[in-house]
């Protein structure tokens, strides 16, 4: 009788315990001394709402507890006291007064001087890797069979092709060596959706590194490596929406969560309909709530759980792995309110930090809505720093391939540039010939090598934060136009035995290797120069002589910059520029590494790039 008492005992703790498991609480750790001290764990398991937690820890407090329709799910806050110390606090799970499972959560000691790290500024130079395209380090971690999509086919651009972080780490001394101070990576999260799933947007876990790409140690050793080498690692960060494979899309907390659940409504794509003022509320609704694509659940950044969940992700991440700043993916598609409550919280705990939205608007008057500092008609207030200038992107190429202009083909470039008073940080713009979005730069010019290189040094001397695509120094193409797969091609040499190799050179063409050393050599000069750096910006009306000119400038440093589209060389009048240069001058210009005296008159080269450092 002793025995069956004791195996019914067993069996009944057991059958409790089992009944109520606990599989994920995220965050999975804080740390002590942060400004963000009051954080709220999402703890996801089964028939977790009968459950009273409690805890006995010195300096944290449990706040609340938010129960939700979702039995699966509780809500714990917790306030981290200044006087918290690290360790490990115990989390007590009850029912019917009884404990009946417990969990530890990590309180870490933060990195010495973690507040105050800097961020991605104009003195920088960013490059773009779409990681599945870049490098392949690993091949054993190529196909992971638990994954749901495990096919791997270099010869189809829309399948995985198995590049990884390995692969990134493997190249950092070629990135440093072009002169890079910055890395951006398209998101390296966990995306296990059953296709399509290389390019990163439709994460399925917002804490873990895709396995395909990595671990979570593996993207904090890259941080840590590119580190030694002078360059910081961007994160990009989806705040709009996830992959429909996530675990609370398919076990949905409550049904705010996501937008349009029932109905998988898909998104308008007016982005007007946020500025403009006689927009109608469905109109508004149905661009920020509509679903970005079918398979990619809208999240409902309202639901202040959700929004909590969003805004400790991102500084976990932050804190976690040392990055160095935020590319926010589809900004204005999120609920605006929470863009600035995001991106403030951000900004209190790293006050040098940068974050730069992606905008994709050619409308200037609407990506200058969204900077710090504006002040919109509507009275909306953003705090996000930097924007992507797609705007400059589309008047750049369409200054390099026009011919037929009655007073000149860079019209559309310097009138862009004019219309930088729209925006608070003009100079904080983030600038760039293309990103894994838009059609490779040299394809867009129609393969125009001259028009390329004056398009890259106006990049390297614009005023702005410049980011360049993997594989635009060796003038990468996609010769089907549109065509996201062949954007984000591979990079030459990232996998073995490929006919072409950035790093040795190998298979190259001439003009490839040509466009390489020309790059690499202003990338590396303009990391010296601090008029590009924090300068002012000075530029002077095109004329019919077809030849762009500006300056950047401060107390130390003086850069002219000359752009010739003629198919002669032209001869300057230097009289016209006497507001910022004397008729006699000591130049070295930066391509030819030629020094000379200026007297009244210059002679600009066909079709080149002339960069004057005035002595």
């Amino acid at each position: 009788m002793k025995k069956i008492f004791t195996l019914f005992i067993i069996l009944y703790f057991h059958s409790a315990t089992f009944s109520q498991q606990i599989s994920r609480i995220e965050p999975q750790n804080w740390w002590v001394g942060m400004k963000y001290n009051t954080i709220t764990l999402l703890i996801y398991g089964s028939n977790l709402t009968d459950l009273k937690p409690s805890l006995n820890y010195a300096g944290v407090e449990l706040i609340k507890t938010d129960k939700v329709e979702n039995k699966n799910y509780l809500f714990v806050t917790l306030k981290i006291n200044p006087t918290a110390k690290a360790g490990n606090i115990k989390i007590d799970f009850s029912k019917n007064n009884k404990i009946v499972l417990y969990k530890y959560f990590p309180l870490l000691q933060r990195e010495k001087g973690s507040a105050n790290r800097a961020s991605f500024t104009p003195k920088d130079a960013i490059l773009l890797i779409v990681p599945d395209r870049f490098s392949d380090g690993d091949a054993k971690n190529n196909i992971i069979p638990e994954m749901k999509e495990t096919s791997l086919d270099r010869n189809d651009e829309n399948k995985r092709h198995g590049g990884d972080i390995q692969g990134i780490i493997n190249n950092l001394g070629y990135i440093q060596s072009l002169g890079f101070t910055q890395i951006w990576n398209t998101p390296l999260i966990e995306n296990d959706q059953p296709a399509y799933s290389y390019h990163g947007y439709a994460a399925t876990d917002f804490y873990k590194i895709d396995s395909r790409f990595g671990t979570n140690e593996q993207f904090k050793l890259l941080v840590e490596e590119a580190k030694k080498r002078g360059i910081g690692i961007i994160w990009d960060v989806v705040l709009n929406h996830c992959g429909d494979e996530y675990y609370f899309i398919k076990d949905l907390p409550s049904k705010d969560w996501v937008n349009y659940s029932g109905t998988r409504t898909r998104s308008n794509f007016l982005k007007t309909t946020i500025t403009d003022p006689y927009a109608t509320e469905i109109d508004k609704k149905e661009y920020t709530d509509g679903w970005f694509d079918t398979h990619m659940p809208d999240l409902n950044q309202r639901n202040p759980l959700l929004a909590k969940y969003l805004i400790q992700n991102t500084i976990w991440w932050i804190e976690y792995a040392g990055i160095s700043g935020i590319r926010e993916d589809t900004y204005s598609y999120a609920d605006k309110g929470f863009l600035t409550t995001w991106t403030k919280a951000v900004l209190d705990e790293y006050p040098n930090f940068n974050t730069a939205g992606e905008e994709m608007s050619r409308n200037i008057y609407l990506t200058s809505y969204w900077q710090k500092d504006k002040i919109n008609s509507d009275g909306y207030k953003s705090d996000l720093p930097t924007l992507m200038d797609f705007a400059l992107n589309d008047n750049i190429v369409s200054t390099l391939n026009r011919t037929d202009n009655w007073f000149s083909t860079w019209v559309d470039t310097y009138q862009s540039i004019a219309q930088d008073y729209l925006f608070p940080h003009p100079d904080n713009q983030l600038i760039f010939p293309d990103n894994h979005d838009l059609d490779r730069f040299y394809s867009r010019l129609n393969k125009n090598f001259y028009s390329w290189k004056l398009g890259i040094a106006m990049y390297m001397t614009m005023r702005g934060i410049p980011e360049f695509l993997y594989g635009t120094e060796v003038l990468m193409t996609n010769e089907k136009p549109g065509s996201d797969g062949q954007r984000r091609g591979d990079f030459y040499g990232g996998w073995e035995n490929d006919l072409k190799n950035a790093k040795t050179g190998s298979g190259l063409t001439n003009e490839e290797k040509d466009a390489q050393i020309f790059f690499s050599k202003l990338l590396n000069w303009r990391k010296t120069n601090t008029a590009i750096h924090n300068g002012k910006f000075k530029h002077y009306a095109p004329q019919k002589n077809d030849v762009y000119v500006y300056f950047r400038y401060n107390e130390k440093h003086k850069v002219m910059v000359l752009l010739n589209k003629n198919r002669e060389s032209v001869k300057l009048d230097l009289m016209r520029y006497s507001e910022m240069i004397p008729a006699k001058f000591k130049a070295k210009e930066i391509i030819t590494d030629k020094e000379f005296v200026v007297t009244n008159t210059l002679e600009m080269p066909a079709r080149a790039a002339m960069i004057l450092e005035i002595n």
